[in-house]
């Protein structure tokens, strides 16, 4: 279910004009009664809302893309312990992110925290200041190691996880 109203979502945010529900369910691949049923739910939970006779994504809609998504090609966020030194490590999505901070060494936390490289890809590629903030909060704190960790999972991990179960909701 979930899979289906995220596709519902990105072909929503790449429509510039109007476009009939026949072409729309075809762009998404489900049907007509399908496509209804997920679009209705969808305007629910705040993600799209009504326009007109139609229907048009919301902000709350375009960040759930930019949380649930891949991000775009070269926008990865890579991980190293210090300058020159990849650990081979990439997230390319939040929550790839996220499952990355779980088990990477604690070294390469430290390293881009304190660069404010978390800050800044956040705001970049998600465009998230409120978690931007979090990350200068945790900084500014100043933990290691494991708490450091914790603190990273702690503020990113709700992100990702409210919009999928959002999305996952049954009617």
């Amino acid at each position: 279910m979930a899979e289906e109203r995220l596709k519902i979502l990105k072909a929503m945010n790449t429509i510039t004009g109007k476009l009939s529900l026949k072409k729309f369910t075809q762009m998404v691949g489900l049907t007509q009664t399908q496509t209804l049923k997920h679009v209705q739910e969808l305007a629910k939970t705040g993600f799209v809302k009504s326009v007109g006779q139609g229907y048009s994504i919301t902000e709350k809609g375009k960040t759930a893309l930019k949380m649930l998504n891949m991000v775009p090609k070269g926008m990865e966020f890579h991980f190293y312990t210090e300058i020159g030194r990849y650990t081979g490590l990439s997230a390319k999505s939040l929550k790839d992110f996220c499952e990355l901070v779980k088990k990477i060494d604690a070294t390469a936390l430290e390293f881009h925290l304190y660069r404010k490289d978390f800050e800044n890809w956040i705001k970049t590629v998600f465009n998230d200041e409120q978690l931007a903030n979090e990350f200068t909060r945790i900084r500014e704190s100043t933990p290691k190691g494991e708490n450091l960790r914790n603190e990273i999972l702690k503020a990113t991990e709700p992100k990702y996880h409210k919009f999928e179960k959002i999305l996952s909701q049954q009617e």
